[in-house]
C-alpha cells in the first residue's frame, strides 16, 4: 500500500496527463468551494476570516497533508520538509493573483481585517518555532520532537485568541475601497439551501480536491523524478506550487465574488495549517526529529517564508491603494522575493 502512494509512476506522459487532468478538477471544485464557504460563513456567523482561516485552510491543505505524511513515512524528510514550507511561500504568492483580480484597488486595501492580521503573526510565531527547533538539541519522545507538541499548542492557543477577543484597541479605517464583511450577493442560487445541504456538499467538494491536489502533487513528483531534479528543488517549488494551487483557485473566485476577507484568510489560514504539516511529517518519520533532518536548502526556505509574511502583513498594515503594476508594493516585493528564493535553490 505504502508503495503504489511512494513509488514513481511509470511513464512522463502518464504523469503530466494525470497532473493536467487533476489540476482542471482542482479548480472547477475550488471555485465552487467559494461560493459555499462564502455561503457558511454567513449562516454560521464565523465570518470570512475565521471561517476561511480555519474550515478553508484546512480543505485546501489536505492535499499537502498528504504528501508531506507520505514522504516522511518514505524516509524523505527533505522533501516532507521543503513540501510544506515551499507551500507557504507559493500560497502568500497566490495572493498577488488574486489581487490582480480586484481591478479597483489593493487586495490588501479592501481587506482591512484584524483576525488576518493576527493569523499571520501566528504563522509567523510557528515558522519561529520550527526554526528554532532545528536548533534546539536532537531530543524525541516516541519519536516526536517536543517542538511539535508546542506547535500544535501553540496553533489552538492562537486560534481562541483569534476567536475570543474583544473590542480592539487598534482598527482599520474604512475607505469607501473598503469592503466589509457583510452577507454576499446569492449569486449561486446557495441561498435557498438548507444549512445541511451545504455542509454535504461542502464536504464532498473537499473530498474531490484533496484528492485531486494528492495526483496533482504525485504526478509532479514523477514528472521531476523523470527529469532528474533534486528532492529539495522538488518540494519547495513543484510541489509547493501544485499544493498552492487550490488555494489559489479559491482566492481568485472569492475576489470575484467580492470576498475579499475571504480570500486572504484562505490563504494565511492555509499556510498556518501547513506549518503543522511540519507536525504531521515529525509524526511520520522513524528516522528522529524532521526539523532536524532539515538541510540549508529547507532552512533558507523558511527563512523566506517568514520574510514573505512579514512583508504581507506590511501589506495589510499599510493598506497602499493602488501601487506599482497596480498589485502594490507588497506584491511586487512577494514576487521578488519568491523569485530570488527558487533562483537561490535552483543555482
Amino acid at each position: 500500500m505504502l508503495d503504489s502512494l511512494t513509488g514513481v509512476w511509470p511513464s512522463l506522459s502518464w504523469s503530466i496527463a494525470v497532473f493536467a487532468l487533476a489540476t482542471v478538477i482542482t479548480v472547477v471544485c475550488s471555485i465552487r468551494l467559494a461560493g459555499l464557504g462564502d455561503t457558511l460563513a454567513d449562516r454560521t456567523g464565523w465570518g470570512e476570516a475565521l471561517f476561511g482561516a480555519v474550515l478553508f485552510g484546512l480543505v485546501t491543505s489536505l492535499s499537502g497533508i498528504v504528501m508531506t505524511a507520505v514522504s516522511a513515512a518514505a524516509d524523505q524528510p527533505d522533501l516532507a520538509y521543503s513540501n510544506a514550507v515551499g507551500g507557504i511561500a507559493a500560497q502568500t504568492l497566490a495572493l498577488v493573483a488574486a489581487d490582480a483580480f480586484l481591478r479597483r484597488v489593493n487586495l490588501e486595501h479592501a481587506a482591512a481585517s484584524l483576525p488576518n492580521m493576527l493569523f499571520g503573526c501566528l504563522l509567523i510565531g510557528l515558522l519561529g518555532i520550527a526554526l528554532m527547533a532545528t536548533f534546539s538539541p536532537p531530543v524525541t519522545v516516541l519519536g516526536i520532537h517536543p517542538a511539535s507538541l508546542v506547535m500544535v499548542a501553540f496553533y489552538i492557543g492562537g486560534l481562541q485568541l483569534i476567536r475570543s477577543h474583544g473590542e480592539p484597541l487598534w482598527s482599520a479605517v474604512p475607505t469607501r475601497e473598503t469592503v466589509p464583511d457583510v452577507a454576499s450577493q446569492d449569486t449561486d442560487g446557495l441561498a435557498g439551501h438548507r444549512t445541511s445541504r451545504l455542509w454535504t456538499e461542502f464536504a464532498a467538494v473537499a473530498a474531490v480536491v484533496m484528492l485531486g491536489g494528492w495526483a496533482v502533487a504525485r504526478a509532479a513528483e514523477g514528472i521531476v523524478e523523470h527529469t532528474g531534479l533534486s528532492a529539495g528543488l522538488v518540494g519547495a517549488v513543484f510541489m509547493g506550487l501544485v499544493n498552492a494551487l487550490p488555494e489559489a483557485v479559491t482566492s481568485i473566485a472569492a475576489v470575484r465574488r467580492g470576498a475579499v476577507t475571504l480570500a486572504i484568510a484562505a490563504i494565511v489560514g492555509g499556510n498556518c495549517l501547513d506549518a503543522l504539516n511540519l507536525v504531521v511529517g515529525d509524526i511520520a518519520y522513524r528516522g528522529g526529529s524532521l526539523f532536524h533532518a532539515a538541510n540549508p536548502d529547507e532552512l533558507f526556505l523558511t527563512s523566506g517564508a517568514l520574510v514573505m509574511t512579514a512583508v504581507l502583513l506590511g501589506g495589510l498594515l499599510v493598506r497602499q491603494k493602488r501601487g506599482w503594476l497596480k498589485i502594490g508594493f507588497d506584491g511586487i516585493l512577494l514576487v521578488t522575493i519568491y523569485a530570488a528564493t527558487v533562483a537561490v535553490l535552483a543555482f
